[in-house]
């Protein structure tokens, strides 16, 4: 790590874009530093995939999983939905955050397309390419070449190359530099530790800046379906975007660091310390999530002969925490004064809240459970 050299300015006539060297290649950890912290990692990220295991149901809490990291990776680059916002939709969402909230979604089908697509294809430019497809259709910058590698030079701040913060390389070089990414995730004989080969692959790829739009949320897509690709998670449970957005200028810092003073070492440890964090919270969040489930049905077992409908009802929740009498109903097909009759019960069991405050088109939410999620 500490001969590793990140890469180097090229004159293009006018300004100077970044050839990044290639990341496939022989790796040597001499940071005992790096070495603790992916003990640490490892067991953290165990103890999360395993404890993910005796969850039951865990499919339906994922989603909630998805939501926060589709929010949280969004708000990085701008968007201002909020967890609650994204769960409402479209039609209850002001027209002035409609866009916003499109991103968010755009994200979740990303996220759940790639997840699928694993099944079929290898992690690869090809899955890269249909994820940020997906990204892109509909918003701003559906007109960038969703789908496409960029056929012009990016830049990050000011107003052209010449005055920016950083210049990615230029356009042609993107393929063998995606290649070269590639050949490093299936590369047989790489003893790299696969935590430490997301970290370099996450920064490699945000450095190449392959689209002309949504290059941070791609990037920040592939380190789920890494680990899910590798067998290292069963189910995408582990996602780093609200970490990252905690510590935003740490996450710019750090890849910039290694850029322009090659501390590759500092990065990792930087990765590393946001996937410790990240197992753990979701660790204890699984934990409570379990606790709350079992609180409800006590409460639920209570009901009586509304106790199926009611049961029925909140695990329909744990995916989506916000409900109405009329969903609730058609859910239920049972009558709208029937549905209301077993929401008022949820209410008076402290299950559900009603948050609009009006007499007509209540909403109700499954307001601890959702919660664990808003922390």
């Amino acid at each position: 790590m500490n001969t590793f050299k990140a890469g180097k300015y090229i004159n293009q006539g006018w300004y100077n874009s970044y050839q990044p060297n290639c990341i496939n290649r022989n790796w040597v950890i001499d940071d005992m530093s790096v070495v603790n912290l992916l003990s640490v990692a490892d067991r953290a990220l165990g103890r999360l995939d395993m404890f993910s295991e005796y969850v039951p149901n865990i499919d339906l809490f994922i989603s909630m999983h998805v939501y926060k990291e589709a929010t949280k990776s969004s708000n990085i680059e701008g968007t201002q939905t909020k967890m609650e916002e994204a769960l409402l939709s479209k039609e209850e969402v002001p027209l002035d955050k409609r866009d916003d909230w499109a991103e968010v979604h755009n994200y979740i089908e990303a996220m759940n397309e790639a997840i699928d697509e694993l099944q079929k294809l290898p992690l690869s430019s090809r899955l890269i390419r249909n994820v940020h497809k997906t990204l892109m259709k509909g918003v701003r910058g559906d007109r960038k070449q969703p789908g496409d590698y960029r056929t012009s030079q990016n830049w990050i701040g000011g107003k052209s190359p010449s005055d920016a913060i950083f210049v990615p390389p230029i356009f042609n070089e993107i393929p063998s530099l995606i290649g070269d990414i590639e050949d490093f995730i299936h590369n047989p004989v790489c003893p790299l530790p696969d935590l430490i080969k997301i970290a370099i692959i996450l920064y490699q790829f945000e450095t190449i800046h392959p689209f002309n739009d949504g290059n941070g949320r791609t990037g920040r897509l592939l380190i789920t379906l890494y680990l899910v690709s590798k067998g290292i998670l069963k189910r995408p449970i582990l996602y780093l975007s609200d970490y990252f957005e905690s510590h935003r200028r740490s996450y710019y810092d750090k890849i910039m660091d290694v850029r322009f003073e090659n501390k590759m070492s500092e990065w990792i440890k930087f990765f590393l310390e946001g996937i410790i964090a990240t197992a753990q919270k979701g660790t204890d969040a699984l934990n409570e999530v379990m606790a709350i489930q079992n609180e409800y049905n006590e409460k639920i077992k209570t009901l009586g002969n509304r106790s199926a409908n009611a049961l029925k009802l909140v695990d329909s929740m744990y995916v989506n925490p916000f409900i109405d009498n009329s969903k609730a109903a058609k859910l239920l097909n049972i009558t709208f004064p029937s549905a209301n009759a077993l929401i008022k019960e949820l209410v008076e069991k402290n299950i559900l809240c009603e948050i609009t405050g009006s007499k007509r088109n209540k909403k109700y939410v499954l307001d601890k459970y959702l919660n664990i999620f808003l922390k």
